[in-house]
């Protein structure tokens, strides 16, 4: 009878193919993982005897070492997603400046503020302007998104791949931040409001919830 149990184990033995750095959803965290694939094996008093076919693949996380789907890999790292937010900021931030004008002193200082806060504490005015002018162009999508064709391909660049892992108040101060730049001059200019109106767009709001925002941004200050 225990020979009989023993041969009727079957175990996995797993193979490392890569290692890496993932979001661990048991740890809730940065941690590194390992890549493995499995095969399964007849065990007799713990010695694998026959092979007995593919395992699959999974992520084991080398701190909890629990198995995860390779599908945890499509969740950003915390370090990936703060940089994703980062970028993110400094789309939203050029494409009103250029929507609005560049001039407006008031304008370049919430911006400034708004990108240092969002982790570009290094910027000065200069690095502001002189990025501006390189991504700024003269174009027919100017009548789309209020802005360049180069800075629309910057929003779209920067803020779809992060969309899907912000939470709608996310999203929402995203497009809050643009519209307190473009106000810090004065009312929406028609521009601004289609350059807002593309933000909206590209993070999925409904057009009616971007109104609603661009309007609330009117009657509270920027923080």
């Amino acid at each position: 009878m225990a020979v009989s149990v023993a041969l009727s184990l079957v175990g996995v033995r797993w193979s490392t193919q890569v290692r890496g750095e993932f979001f661990c959803p048991g740890c809730g965290g940065d941690r590194n993982y390992r890549r493995q694939t499995g095969r399964r094996w007849l065990r007799l008093l713990g010695v694998p005897l026959l092979p007995l076919g593919d395992a699959g693949s999974s992520l084991q996380c080398a701190t909890c070492h629990e198995r995860y789907g390779l599908d945890a890999l499509e969740r950003p790292t915390c370090t990936a997603l703060l940089a994703m937010l980062r970028n993110a900021h400094w789309a939203v931030a050029l494409a009103l400046l250029a929507a609005g004008g560049s001039a407006a002193p008031t304008a370049r200082r919430v911006a400034l503020t708004t990108l240092r806060e969002a982790g570009h504490e290094e910027l000065d005015e200069a690095r502001l302007l002189e990025m501006l002018a390189q991504l700024t162009d003269d174009s027919p999508l100017d009548d789309v998104y209020g802005c360049g064709s180069a800075l629309a391909v910057e929003l779209h660049t920067a803020l779809e791949p992060l969309t899907p892992h912000l939470l709608a108040p996310g999203l929402e101060r995203l497009l809050l931040q643009g519209a307190w730049i473009a106000l810090a001059d004065g009312p929406y200019r028609p521009r601004e409001r289609e350059a807002l109106a593309a933000v909206g767009r590209v993070l999925g709001l409904a057009e009616a919830r971007t109104q609603a925002l661009l309007l609330a941004a009117e009657h509270t200050p920027h923080q």
